[in-house]
């Protein structure tokens, strides 16, 4: 029974742009479980979705703990055997309070997929293969959360050169690699977000990347 895990922030918990209990789409509006439904049901999908969650920083302001880099060892141990890991983050790292551009951004994807080499939480004391997902840009405008102008300040622009750097650091990991602003765009209502039927579109494209990596 092939086991994938989704390693990601806000849009991999299901952060709502329309109103939901607790801020959060259901089970089966996340994109990780919509993928997991057009996989079939040999598939076992973990998600690992965390509000706010970087690459490699520690965030001074929300929280240490954010720190991507900081958690995937356990969180894949943890969880082993994995035969597929979908990591989707950077967004967070846009925050202005990090000062870092779109090339330093997707090196700390590259520091994720070396510790996930490291980690031998595969078959049979494996590595699993790894899938990097380039998140869609941020928008220049927030919707009624003014602040996020001034936290993620300049961030549009930055998200904008994710794809080229993104796909570099995986290719060079032999990881592979999906834009998901190839068919995707952030929501008007807070230029961060994926609307429902966002992340119901990624979840069904995911999952057509996910069969062509040949995990049975």
């Amino acid at each position: 029974m092939p086991r994938i895990l989704c390693y990601g922030d806000s849009n991999t918990w299901g952060y709502a742009t329309v109103p939901r209990a607790d801020d959060r789409y259901a089970d089966h509006e996340r994109w990780p479980n919509v993928m997991g439904t057009v996989l079939g049901s040999n598939w076992t999908v973990l998600e690992e979705g965390l509000n706010g969650r970087t690459t490699v920083h520690a965030d001074p302001i929300e929280g240490a703990y954010l720190d991507g880099s900081s958690t995937l060892v356990p969180i894949l141990r943890s969880h082993m055997p994995l035969d597929v890991v979908a990591i989707m983050l950077g967004t967070n790292d846009l925050k202005a309070r990090f000062g870092v551009g779109a090339y330093d951004i997707a090196s700390g994807i590259g520091v994720l997929l070396g510790k996930m080499t490291l980690a031998l939480a595969g078959r049979n004391g494996g590595v699993p293969k790894a899938l990097v997902i380039c998140p869609p840009p941020i928008l220049n405008t927030f919707g009624k959360f003014d602040f996020f102008g001034e936290m993620f300040a300049g961030g549009r622009e930055k998200s904008l050169r994710f794809p080229k750097f993104y796909q570099d650091v995986a290719k060079e990991a032999g990881a592979s690699f999906f834009d998901a602003g190839t068919v995707i765009a952030t929501s008007a209502y807070d230029g961060i977000h994926f609307d429902p039927n966002m992340q119901a579109k990624l979840g069904r494209t995911v999952a057509g990347v996910v069969k062509s990596l040949g995990v049975s």
